[in-house]
């Protein structure tokens, strides 16, 4: 975690110069980054096995952010498709889906990416069950076997 934060450092920092201020910022970074760790592992509990399962799990996270935003950008045609056509029986359903999501990080995760999803809204959460909003009954279908749940459950492994 502290190399992590070390090179997030000199990444914000913005310059890679050779000069005594560059020195200046590389031990400031050093000090900031092992005292961040430190406080991570006494005061919160971060071990190195979460540290290694975290870091595991980045390029996951990765992509799903990735397929979040293409999933946003496909329903936000879809309700463009929806107002453009003028069409004027749009049937808003409310649906309550059982998701066997393990933890409760990614039932959030979840819950969120699906609100932001244009066209449907989570109204609540409550266990396993999810109460969904959507602006049409064709955006409702298939929210047990989303791509968002797959990758999900693979992130649980």
């Amino acid at each position: 975690m502290a190399v992590f934060l070390f090179l997030f450092w000199i990444l914000l920092n913005g310059r890679l110069t050779l000069d005594a201020g560059m020195l200046q910022i590389v031990v400031t970074g050093l000090v900031v980054s092992f005292s961040v760790t430190l406080f991570a592992r006494k005061a919160l509990g971060f071990t190195k096995t979460a540290e290694k399962r975290l870091f595991g799990r980045i390029f996951a996270l990765i992509g799903y952010v990735l397929v979040l935003i293409w999933e946003i950008l496909k329903a936000n045609f879809a309700m463009i498709r929806v107002i453009l056509t003028g069409k004027k029986r749009i049937s808003p359903v409310i649906v309550r889906v059982k998701i066997p999501l393990k933890t409760n990080f990614c039932r959030v995760i979840l819950a969120n990416s699906i609100t932001l999803t244009p066209g449907t809204i989570t109204a609540e959460l409550e266990g396993d069950w999810f109460t969904v909003h959507c602006i049409d009954r064709a955006f409702a279908e298939g929210l047990e076997e989303s791509v968002f749940v797959k990758l999900l459950e693979r992130m649980e492994r």
